[in-house]
């Protein structure tokens, strides 16, 4: 069983103020860009602006995953549910979508979600990453966007992810990685944590826990943020002792959102 640690709490608490506020994820901006740069236009006119506009994400897992009619997919940190929505017309009637998020908030927003759009083939579940309430053997697509980040044990995370796909089956998630250490003033920071910068892993290590948890075929394209969006993200940390040694130029190359791919055996 996954314990509630500090930083679950932490980005539960983010995340369950940001939904009842109609924020994204970082602050008045999306986490990483504007969801409409993030998708494609034509995806997105499929569900209401509304709905598209409450992002939480770091780019597009529907279109790397190149889903097909049939699949049963999995959304890691399903959020206000729009990569659910865009995944069940991707996988229609005869395929399904199950959507895991550990605030209730946000659970309840999706099944509102879902509801209004009349998307039958989607479900949502309450749960930790670390503890997937799915499932051995029953996914044909894990698709996540900006939330393995958020996760404590992520090597956790990947065992369950490898755990619930079936044989052959494949991953496809947009998170953020970086390209060498963070300063330690962001990393003990919760609201960093909370903010998708704190947690990201070195994208080395990052594979090597995908590797160890037994995924293989593994991909990962980096696409690099603008520096507003890490501004908003550490805010007031920029101005401590230790972010001051460290160049700012340097800390806007090191971190940078995925597209991560990967398949199990």
């Amino acid at each position: 069983m996954t314990t509630n640690t500090p930083i679950h709490e932490a980005v539960r608490e983010h995340y369950a103020e940001r939904i009842k506020s109609s924020a994204s994820c970082c602050g008045p901006s999306d986490c990483c860009s504007t969801e409409s740069s993030l998708y494609p236009v034509d995806l997105l006119a499929t569900v209401p602006s509304d709905v598209s506009n409450t992002s939480y994400g770091c780019g597009d897992p529907i279109t790397l995953a190149s889903l097909q009619p049939g699949e049963t997919v999995l959304d890691l940190g399903s959020g206000a549910g729009l990569d659910c929505l865009l995944a069940a017309q991707k996988v229609g009637p005869e395929g399904s979508v199950i959507g895991v998020d550990m605030t209730p908030e946000m659970i309840e927003r999706a099944q509102a979600n879902a509801k209004r759009v009349n998307a039958s083939n989607v479900e949502f579940r309450q749960g930790y990453l670390e503890n997937l309430p799915v499932e051995n053997n029953s996914i044909d697509v894990v698709i996540s966007n900006c939330v393995i980040n958020l996760a404590p044990d992520k090597s956790k995370v990947f065992s369950e992810i490898e755990r619930v796909l079936k044989p052959g089956a494949k991953l496809a998630v947009s998170d953020i990685v970086t390209d060498g250490p963070l300063p330690a003033e962001i990393k003990k920071s919760l609201s960093a944590w909370a903010g998708c910068i704190a947690g990201a892993l070195d994208v080395n290590e990052y594979k090597s826990m995908m590797e160890t948890a037994g995924l293989t075929d593994i991909e990962i394209k980096p696409v690099y943020f603008d520096k507003a969006m890490i501004d908003d993200v550490i805010g007031d940390l920029k101005n401590t002792l230790e972010l001051k040694q460290y160049s700012q130029d340097e800390l806007y190359k090191t971190v940078f959102s995925a597209k991560i791919s990967a398949r199990k055996n």
